[in-house]
């Protein structure tokens, strides 16, 4: 039975895991067997009203005791504990923090010791990487080399920035990744067509971007305003980082599209929920 999404095209980039509490994989991270990951739905959680049902945010409003609850859930399906999880602190900034086991159960289970961090790396087993989204793009990165993740919120200014190029970067200097090892997804978010910006941000993107690739990432409107594709922008940082074009994946699962699964800002404005992206390496005695 499908949860009823809609996809671009016929890719099978996810992997629709169809438990109490629903969520999507990767095909090209679980076949490498060294990681728990998933990008959650707004199904299966406990919920209500514009929060319904599966909301992974304490900061919209929503009643405390729903959302850890929610949390438990998701991390039951994927068999994650919530006091192994790591929250960002996100601000669309290009700040990416090294996660150590001081960090474990921050944003959860106890404060954060940090501000503006939209992007988290690790090499400990057993630590879970969680972003938040409702439009934005989720970026994974996994090494099965060097055994090391990576997960990077990018809104439009975090994809100017180059966020996934950063990441990349800090895991290559951290960890002693090769890029050329590197598998890397573009996660659910808003497409193309759904993304109507202004001419400042298209802007800031022909500053960041050479002007071969305007064509993929941006077409102009009668109205004066540009549809953008940041699915693309963010294939290209990938590409630019060293990695491999066989090694990544990019989403055809736009989170507007399907607004009634997934959130989305776009469609619902300040009255939503979270949707959030997990990855965690597996631990060795699993």
């Amino acid at each position: 039975m499908s949860l009823g999404l809609q996809y671009k095209d016929q890719r099978k980039i996810f992997q629709e895991i169809e438990t109490d509490t629903p969520y999507l994989e990767y095909p090209l991270f679980q076949n490498t067997g060294i990681v728990k990951h998933g990008f959650s739905t707004r199904l299966g959680g406990v919920s209500e009203g514009c929060y319904s049902s599966l909301n992974l945010s304490f900061t919209r409003g929503d009643k405390e005791e729903s959302v850890r609850e929610n949390f438990r859930r998701i991390g039951e399906a994927m068999g994650i504990k919530c006091e192994n999880m790591v929250f960002t602190q996100q601000t669309h900034t290009a700040n990416v923090r090294v996660v150590t086991e001081a960090d474990r159960g921050m944003g959860i289970t106890r404060e954060r010791s940090y501000t503006d961090v939209d992007g988290l790396v690790t090499n400990v087993p057993g630590l879970c990487l969680v972003t938040f989204f409702a439009d934005c793009v989720p970026l994974y990165f996994v090494d099965p080399v060097k055994k090391a993740v990576g997960l990077s919120h990018s809104g439009w200014r975090g994809t100017v920035s180059k966020i996934g190029k950063v990441t990349v970067e800090l895991m290559r200097e951290q960890y002693g990744s090769n890029p050329s090892d590197i598998l890397a997804a573009v996660g659910p978010s808003i497409c193309q067509e759904c993304y109507e910006v202004s001419e400042d941000v298209v802007e800031q993107f022909k500053l960041h971007y050479k002007e071969e690739f305007w064509e993929d990432l941006f077409y102009r409107k009668e109205n004066g305003r540009y549809q953008l594709n940041l699915w693309r922008a963010n294939e290209l940082v990938f590409l630019e980082a060293g990695i491999k074009q066989e090694h990544i994946a990019v989403t055809n699962l736009c989170t507007h599209c399907n607004s009634e699964i997934l959130y989305s800002h776009r469609t619902a404005g300040d009255k939503r929920g979270n949707l959030c992206a997990f990855l965690a390496l597996r631990e060795t005695t699993e």
